[in-house]
């Protein structure tokens, strides 16, 4: 049997359609209920459905009177305030294509992105780096425009480009990723496939408004159910989490596997609200779904999902309990593939985890790269470059990114099983693992570890040798400070050589 998953229940996506008008439509129902609450530790801001909606739609006349026409590009410089999915919303109602960008790029970091984009304005919050490259509109301007008579919805084609977004992808350079207005119609498919998500739930998302999970799992899926997002202000710490949870009457957790790492180093109140967390971005090591299990007695719902297509993969309230190393079940609606270089590979057999270019969630491409674009299809599937197996229960097991693969003595390892036995020691905080070239043509697995003391090799060694074969232990263990992370918290192996020991 091949390693072949389709599921065609979900309905398609309405031909006369608008991104924004979707995830506001609750409004009708429930105007005075609270959207949105940014959360400090003195209080919180409080949206209704009602004043969001007028705040977005008033936004987006200012955007028009401001000069920004349909089809116009407004590239984002706005840090984690509540203007940053105002204004993103904004601009999609009336057809504008806004391009959020990560508070912490410098100027000529986002100069870069301008050249690849050529947006007609900046949306400016006065504190983030931008160059003086293009027409600049001041958030300062928007609490104006909020009182402003609201536009009207820009309806048609759900095929038509939506946003732009940035994806390093495997190259370590930026592409533009482009969307259309069906992505957040895809994004229905996760509300019982991974969030088990009601309109009576409280979510909180840890991560920055920039970042494509936040926007969407802790803004966009709970407004368009109905539901309320909390979001922490920027100036919360990882260790104040507990705190806002409880108090606030969070439900559902969001967040990256290391936020989850950071929050368990805290004192976790009793949370008898909390239902369950949900982990997306890179792999959950299995300690630290025990750990939270543990300090919280909820699970943790993982997914599995890129840029490209959000997530479409992942396990779920009321679904069976999966090996650690599985991602779960391809949601309800989507069409997953394992493939060889020839196609599908048969049911337990490794391949490299493909998507289906009819998922509603697909990229529209890369902003004027189709040769880059068709590079990441095989016949009529999105390659991820993850490598996994679909099992005979129809979960897939993950074997880690396919440029991230070690080979040791010519067994290829995956750095992912390394890392979780090293994560199980009791003195490891947390843990990198990757293969360094120590001299022309020879390779060693490195281990980089966070400890407050250094480990004698010889006892690392010895821990590590009774749960892995030979080939699969470390032959070097660094101590470091802290392991290179991007602005969202996922490990970057490929700078782990770079950093020395202490």
């Amino acid at each position: 049997m091949q390693s072949v998953v389709q599921d065609n229940r979900f309905p398609p996506c309405p031909q006369d359609f608008n991104l924004a008008a979707h995830v506001l439509a609750a409004t009708d129902r429930a105007p005075d209920k609270i959207a949105l609450a940014v959360l400090r530790l003195s209080g919180a801001e409080r949206w209704s459905y009602r004043r969001l909606k007028q705040a977005i739609l008033g936004c987006a006349t200012g955007l028009q009177q401001a000069g920004l026409q349909k089809g116009d590009r407004l590239l984002m410089r706005v840090g984690n305030t509540v203007e940053f999915p105002v204004a993103y919303l904004a601009a999609i109602a009336v057809g504008i294509v806004p391009i959020p960008t990560s508070s912490q790029l410098t100027t000529s970091e986002v100069q870069l992105l301008v050249d690849m984009t050529d947006p007609a304005a900046f949306l400016h919050d006065g504190e983030t780096a931008c160059p003086a490259s293009r027409p600049i509109i001041r958030t300062a301007r928007m609490e104006d425009w909020y009182g402003a008579p609201p536009a009207a919805f820009d309806f048609g084609d759900p095929d038509r480009l939506a946003y732009i977004i940035f994806t390093s992808g495997t190259s370590g350079k930026p592409r533009a990723v482009c969307h259309a207005h069906r992505a957040i119609w895809a994004r229905g498919m996760m509300l019982d496939g991974w969030y088990g998500l009601a309109e009576t739930d409280r979510l909180m998302h840890a991560g920055a408004f920039n970042w494509t999970y936040t926007m969407g799992t802790g803004l966009l899926d709970p407004w368009t159910l109905g539901a309320t997002a909390l979001i922490p202000a920027k100036d919360v710490s990882h260790a104040q989490l507990p705190l806002l949870l409880k108090r606030h009457d969070a439900t559902i957790f969001a967040a990256t596997p290391g936020v989850y790492r950071a929050f368990l180093k805290s004192n976790t109140p009793s949370l008898p609200k909390l239902r369950h967390g949900l982990s997306a971005g890179e792999k959950l090591p299995a300690a630290i779904r025990d750990a939270w299990q543990n300090a919280t007695g909820t699970p943790v719902f993982e997914a599995f999902g890129m840029s490209e297509c959000s997530t479409f993969i992942s396990t779920a309230p009321g679904m069976p309990q999966v090996a650690p190393e599985s991602l779960g079940w391809p949601q309800p609606g989507r069409r997953v593939a394992i493939l060889g270089k020839d196609g599908p590979v048969p049911v337990g057999t490794s391949g490299i985890i493909a998507v289906h270019r009819s998922n509603p969630g697909m990229m529209l491409g890369y902003l004027d790269q189709p040769e880059e674009t068709a590079s990441r299809f095989q016949d009529n599937w999105f390659l991820t470059g993850d490598t996994g197996e679909l099992t005979e229960n129809k979960d897939i097991l993950y074997h880690g990114r396919a440029d991230d693969m070690m080979n040791a003595g010519g067994f290829r390892v995956s750095p992912l099983e390394v890392e979780a036995t090293l994560l199980s020691h009791p003195d490891i905080q947390d843990v990198g693992v990757t293969n360094i070239e120590i001299k022309p043509d020879t390779r060693i697995i490195a281990a980089f570890y966070v400890a407050d003391a250094e480990i004698d090799t010889d006892t690392l060694s010895r821990f590590v040798a009774s749960q892995l074969a030979r080939y699969k232990q470390p032959r070097l263990y660094r101590r470091l400070a802290s392991l290179p992370r991007n602005a969202n918290n996922k490990l970057l192996r490929r700078a782990l050589p770079d950093h020395g020991t202490e």
